[in-house]
């Protein structure tokens, strides 16, 4: 059903539609994941805290005493810690699953964090495999835990999270659903995560 609508209703149509039910532009997969992530990451001292993003420019919004955003192949997570006196807060959005070694990687950022620094990751779990330019990984709660752990983090100085459920899992199976509150559910299902995320402090 969802198919024969996006082969009948053109694009803009369909994007207009979206807007009069107040949708947004967000991935449905995304909204709590985004939202939890920035109301942490805004209760931290900003404003006192050097960031580096590894692989985006989302969080260029929040007002950090300093920060930096740098994309592969410039750097490459995997291979080195990036040379620098370090940062209070590095965050790779969506990052993760795209890197060859990423428990090299979650080392490298490990050493990249100044002490009580943070390491705010977050990752997708069940969506489809999107090569950007290749897609290697996926991880729940349990294993992202265990994957900074093995980067040099103490397991209980890490907390994770994830959300997801069938409708949108189902939703997602050959396209980006946009967020639309008015049909669609942020309810939680634990089995059917999403997207995972975790909260890491050196």
């Amino acid at each position: 059903m969802l198919d024969t609508y996006r082969k009948i209703v053109p694009a803009p149509l369909r994007a207009w539609l979206r807007k009069r039910l107040g949708g947004t532009d967000e991935q449905w997969q995304r909204v709590v994941m985004n939202r939890t992530t920035d109301q942490y990451v805004r209760s931290l001292d900003v404003a006192n805290m050097d960031a580096l993003e590894i692989s985006g420019k989302d969080w260029a919004r929040v007002p950090f005493r300093s920060y930096r955003s740098i994309y592969f192949p410039e750097y490459d997570v995997c291979s080195e810690p990036l040379r620098r006196e370090g940062w209070d807060i590095v965050i790779a959005e969506q990052v993760f699953e795209h890197v060859v070694a990423p428990w090299r990687a979650s080392k490298n950022v490990f050493q990249m964090l100044r002490p009580g620094g943070l390491f705010v990751i977050t990752t997708p779990f069940l969506i489809p495999i999107h090569e950007d330019p290749i897609d290697c990984s996926r991880w729940t709660e349990t294993g992202i835990k265990y994957l900074l752990a093995e980067g040099g983090f103490s397991p209980d100085k890490i907390t994770t999270g994830s959300w997801g459920n069938r409708r949108c899992l189902r939703g997602n199976l050959r396209y980006w659903t946009r967020y639309v509150p008015l049909i669609h559910s942020l309810k939680n299902e634990s089995r059917y995560p999403q997207t995972v995320w975790a909260f890491a402090r050196k």
